[in-house]
């Protein structure tokens, strides 16, 4: 059961990590390592979000980030 959401405060420091269900792959070979690096690139600089950290596992991943800060 996944947790509940968490309040988040600009510029909160998070640890975020991502499973693959019943401990199955989410990254099968080169093409998907790099299809998830160019989305997550991507994602991070349209929200201004600061990614520290992140082991990029076959079946699992951690990210580091940091949220944006308000304006």
């Amino acid at each position: 059961m996944p947790r509940q959401a968490r309040l988040d405060a600009p510029g909160t420091l998070h640890h975020v990590i991502l499973r693959g269900i019943e401990k199955r792959r989410i990254i099968d070979d080169d093409k998907d390592r790099q299809n998830f690096v160019k989305r997550l690139g991507d994602l991070a600089e349209e929200t201004e979000t600061r990614i520290y950290a992140w082991p990029l596992l076959t079946n699992h991943a951690h990210l580091l980030l940091r949220s944006a800060p308000s304006i």
